[in-house]
């Protein structure tokens, strides 16, 4: 299952979402701070959507781990935040679970108060620990995927 994992962040740094939406498994679950997606069609088209906005979005992965039936990795990743313009550099802790050979599982764990005070500036220092900032960033970005999805010949 390294072979996954590093495959699905080689693809990431080669802005391939196709091959990363083809190693989740159709009922894969994906979780962020952001995301809460029930299926593999939906993490996909939402690596799509990342990609495609990320004019210059670069990643880093290292200390990928696994068996057969979990797995982990450290990635980096360094965007324009395309709401404020502002550069933000994010430190992921990825956690894994497989079935029949596929990502079924997938959680990123990162600082959020970090990257609101990165991504938002003033509003993320003073608010980035609360729940209330959580949610409305959470709400916007299942917002912009929905709408994604809905321009998109890939809906979900």
């Amino acid at each position: 299952m390294e072979a996954t994992i590093t495959k699905f962040y080689t693809a990431f740094q080669q802005k391939d979402y196709e091959t990363m939406a083809s190693l989740y498994h159709p009922e894969a679950m994906f979780k962020d701070a952001a995301f809460d997606l029930k299926s593999g069609k939906e993490a996909g088209l939402m690596w799509k959507m990342l990609i495609t906005a990320g004019k210059d979005l670069r990643i880093a992965f290292s200390d990928v781990k696994a068996d057969g039936e979990t797995g982990s990795a450290h990635w980096d990743a360094w965007y324009t935040f395309s709401k404020t313009g502002r550069k933000v550099y994010n430190s992921i802790e990825a956690r894994f679970e497989f079935k029949d050979g596929l990502i079924y599982r997938h959680v990123d764990h990162f600082d959020f108060w970090r990257w609101s005070r990165q991504s938002l500036g003033l509003t993320g220092w003073l608010l980035g620990r609360s729940d209330y900032l959580k949610n409305k960033v959470s709400t916007a970005a299942m917002k912009g995927l929905r709408a994604f999805m809905a321009k998109s010949a890939d809906k979900a």
